[in-house]
C-alpha cells in the first residue's frame, strides 16, 4: 500500500481493535496524521493479500508488541476529512473488532507515540475521535451483560 494516502482516488481500507486486558483498553497515540496526536485504536491500512482478522492481528502487533485472541466483529466506520476547498483529503472505510489481550506489554510502534491501557474514566480525559468513544462505550456496555 501505498504510504501517500492524501487526496486518495478512492477510500483506503483501515482496520483497528479494541483490545480488552480485564476492564481496560489498549490505546495508541498517533505520531503522524491523520490524527496526530490523538488516541485510537491499534490499527491500520489492510495490505493486499491480507485479511481483515490478519490485518488487525499485525497492527497491534506492529503498534503495541502485543498479541491477541480471538476477534469479534464490531463494525465499519467512515473517516472522511476534506481540506478547505472541500476536496477529499482522507477517506478511510475504518473495520473495527473487539479482541482479548493473550501477551505482552505495551509498547509504541514506529509511528506511534504512546501506547498503553487506559480506564474507561481515563478515556473521558484523552483525545479521542467521537465516534471511537461510542464504539467504546457499545463494547463496555455488552461485556457488562
Amino acid at each position: 500500500m501505498s504510504n501517500d494516502r492524501t487526496y486518495p482516488a478512492r477510500p483506503i481500507v483501515g482496520v483497528g481493535a479494541l483490545v480488552w486486558r480485564g476492564d481496560q483498553i489498549l490505546l495508541v497515540k498517533r505520531g503522524k496524521p491523520p490524527a496526530k496526536g490523538e488516541w485510537s485504536l491499534p490499527g491500520g491500512g489492510q495490505e493486499l493479500g491480507e485479511t481483515v482478522e490478519e490485518t488487525a492481528r499485525r497492527e497491534v502487533r506492529e503498534e503495541t508488541g502485543c498479541e491477541i485472541g480471538a476477534l469479534t466483529f464490531l463494525g465499519v466506520f467512515d473517516s472522511i476529512e476534506r481540506d478547505e476547498k472541500g476536496d477529499v483529503l482522507y477517506h478511510f472505510t475504518l473495520v473495527d473488532f473487539e479482541a482479548e489481550w493473550v501477551s505482552g506489554e505495551p509498547s509504541p510502534g514506529e509511528a506511534e507515540d504512546d501506547a498503553r491501557f487506559v480506564s474507561l474514566e481515563e478515556i473521558e480525559h484523552l483525545k479521542v475521535w467521537d465516534a471511537l468513544a461510542d464504539v467504546i462505550r457499545m463494547s463496555a456496555a455488552g461485556r457488562r451483560r
